[in-house]
C-alpha cells in the first residue's frame, strides 16, 4: 500500500504534547471536500478538554479533500494527513489509518456529517468505565435513522438480522454494522483483519479480543452535502464478505 503522509507544520501545534493522545480518530475520506471543515471543527469542539489526534486517510479525493485537510492541520496541528493514490474503500482505510494511530483508544468516524461528533465525549467514557468496544447505536432505545426510505431501513435492517445468523458473537450488539464505533487497540492486537468493502466494524466484532461491548445511541443524520458512498457494488461486496468470513470461521 503506498500513501504520502502529510509533514508535520513547523509552527505552533495546538494539542501537540509532548505525551501521548488519549485517543485516535480515524476519518476516512473520499470528496468530502464540502464537509471537512465542520467535521474537524466540531470534533475540536467536542474534544476541547483532552489530547487527541485526527487521522484523516484520503483515497485520492479529486475534489481536494487533501489539501483542505493539510491546511487544518496547520491551524490545528493534530491532524495527520495519509494520501491513498486512488478509491480503495473505507474499511482499508481506516485498516491504514492504524499504523498511524499513536493512541491506545481509537474512534472511527466518517467525515460526511451522519455521524455526530459531539457523541465523541460519551462514547470515551464508556471506554473509561471498562468497556473494550463501544458502538454508536441506531438500533437500541433512543437510536433513530433519521429521514431513510422505507427502503432503505428495510435494506439495513435485513442486512443486520443476516449478520447476526451468520455470526452468533455479534449478537451480544443491536449495530454490528454501525460506521461510527470505538475500542481499545488491544482488541485487534494480533488479529488479522481482512476488510471488504465498508464494513470494519464487523471484523472487529468476529475476530476481535474483547470482553465488555456497550452502545450508545444516535441518529444516523441525513447527508447535508455531497454523494452517498452507498452503491449496489459494495452492497454485493458486503455479501461476498459474509460468504468468505463464514467460510473462513
Amino acid at each position: 500500500m503506498f500513501y504520502q503522509e502529510q509533514e508535520e507544520p513547523t509552527g505552533h501545534l495546538i494539542n501537540r504534547i509532548e505525551e501521548r493522545s488519549r485517543l485516535s480518530i480515524i476519518i476516512p475520506t473520499y470528496n468530502e471536500a464540502e464537509n471537512i471543515t465542520e467535521l474537524v471543527e466540531r470534533i475540536s469542539y467536542s474534544l476541547s478538554n483532552m489530547r487527541f489526534e485526527m487521522i484523516i486517510v484520503d483515497d485520492g479525493s479529486p475534489d481536494g479533500t487533501a489539501n483542505i485537510a493539510e491546511a487544518l492541520n496547520r491551524k490545528y496541528g493534530n491532524i495527520k494527513v495519509l494520501k491513498r493514490p486512488c478509491k480503495l474503500g473505507l474499511a482499508s482505510a481506516v485498516k491504514d489509518g492504524l499504523t498511524k494511530a499513536e493512541s491506545e483508544i481509537i474512534a472511527v468516524i466518517d467525515a460526511d456529517l451522519q455521524h455526530p461528533p459531539e457523541l465523541l465525549p460519551k462514547m470515551y467514557e464508556k471506554i473509561r468505565e471498562g468497556h473494550d468496544l463501544v458502538i454508536a447505536s441506531r438500533y437500541v432505545e433512543g437510536g433513530m435513522l433519521g429521514k431513510w426510505s422505507l427502503w432503505r431501513k428495510l435494506i439495513s435492517k435485513g442486512a443486520t438480522i443476516l449478520v447476526h445468523l451468520f455470526f452468533s458473537k455479534t449478537r451480544r450488539v443491536k449495530d454490528p454494522l454501525s460506521g461510527y464505533f470505538m475500542f481499545k487497540k488491544k482488541v485487534i492486537e494480533g488479529v488479522r483483519l481482512d476488510p471488504t468493502g465498508f464494513k470494519i466494524l464487523l471484523e472487529v466484532l468476529v475476530k476481535g479480543k474483547y470482553d465488555s461491548a456497550a452502545e450508545v445511541p444516535y441518529t444516523f443524520m441525513f447527508r447535508k452535502k455531497g454523494k452517498s458512498k452507498l452503491s449496489l457494488k459494495e452492497m454485493i461486496s458486503y455479501i461476498l464478505l459474509l460468504l468468505k468470513m463464514k467460510l473462513r470461521a
